[in-house]
């Protein structure tokens, strides 16, 4: 990480008061104590203030308000209970997105860092958005925002997420192409990468055997790409999706751009998740959801509510702590660049 005299803020979101995000950031809080109480990092937490309370007491933690402020988004006046979906645990995780991007907007926060939210809870609420990334863009007013997911050296953009999978060619154009490959590009010189080496997926299987699957790799992908590499670019594809991720886990590339959701989440989420071999449940997850090409910069977690062990004690904070070290890597890179 790029050292630097300032602190790193950060606003970081609750999500649904429901789920899991109040204990886990009570977790990530404490495993954070050095950089927080060194005066390198300040947290201030968005959302349900007795939520988080809650968690800390169920967790066994005495309150410290050393880790974080907290910036209570209520009243909301519906009632939430800990692991059931409903319309207040919606309200609770838009109104604690809406107050972070005021945050940053305003010049008192860095970036965000989003605890998981519930879509169905957000849609019960009133509030018709697929996920963070289509809310961030709402309230930001930039439509084209791009995913990144990353754990370890795997990271992975995507040209389309959440839509249905028949209109996933339609949108993968040269427009979008070449959007998501500029704002990837950002994001790695960020990361400290002076030299990214990308590779494009195809869309079809085996990227269309030349045509014989479907045209959309050698009439529209594979042009942008050739733009990009007559600019100097190391750039190239486009390259089938079952074998490209084993490229890219072998340090072959630098980050892989996949055309669609399941295509980059795959492969980044089934390294992520650590199982227990007893049970054959997920313990914990790594990795971290990035939202480029918006006007703020913004990190998630890489996983849901769990709302079937939320309040349990069970919730593994590591993929929020990731979240959070990935947003001040960005920040830094940022920083030395201007």
């Amino acid at each position: 990480m790029v050292p630097s005299s300032r602190p790193t803020r950060l606003a970081l979101t609750m999500g649904d008061p429901a789920g899991i995000g109040p204990e886990i950031i009570a977790r990530a809080a404490r495993q954070l104590r050095p950089a927080l109480q060194a005066g390198e990092l300040a947290l201030t937490v968005c959302g349900c203030a007795e939520a988080l309370r809650q968690a800390e007491r169920q967790l066994g933690f005495e309150p410290d308000d050393t880790l974080y402020a907290i910036d209570d988004v209520g009243p909301v006046d519906l009632p939430w209970r800990v692991g059931e979906v409903a319309a207040a645990g919606g309200e609770w995780a838009y109104r604690a997105v809406a107050r972070a991007v005021g945050r940053v907007q305003a010049g008192e926060a860095d970036a965000i860092v989003t605890a998981p939210l519930s879509k169905e809870a957000l849609h019960l609420a009133g509030h018709p958005f697929e996920g963070h990334t289509e809310l961030l863009a709402h309230l930001t007013g930039q439509r084209d925002a791009v995913m990144m997911l990353a754990h370890d050296n795997l990271r992975v953009s995507h040209v389309t997420t959440h839509c249905a999978l028949s209109s996933v060619p339609g949108r993968v154009t040269p427009t979008r192409l070449r959007r998501v490959f500029d704002v990837t590009l950002d994001a790695l010189h960020a990361l400290g990468i002076a030299s990214p080496r990308v590779a494009v997926c195809g869309l079809n299987p085996h990227a269309g055997e030349n045509g014989v699957l479907g045209r959309e790799d050698d009439e529209v992908i594979a042009p942008v790409i050739r733009e990009y590499q007559a600019r100097g670019v190391a750039m190239s594809g486009p390259w089938p999706g079952d074998t490209v991720f084993i490229k890219l886990r072998g340090g072959q590339f630098d980050a892989v751009v996949a055309m669609f959701h399941d295509q980059g989440h795959i492969p980044v989420k089934l390294l992520g998740f650590s199982v227990d071999p007893q049970t054959g449940k997920w313990q914990a997850i790594s990795g971290v959801n990035i939202t480029l090409g918006l006007p703020i910069l913004r990190t998630s977690v890489d996983h849901g509510t769990a709302f079937d062990i939320a309040g349990k004690g069970l919730a593994s904070a590591d993929s929020l702590v990731d979240a959070i070290h990935y947003a001040r890597t960005l920040i830094a890179g940022r920083r030395s660049a201007a």
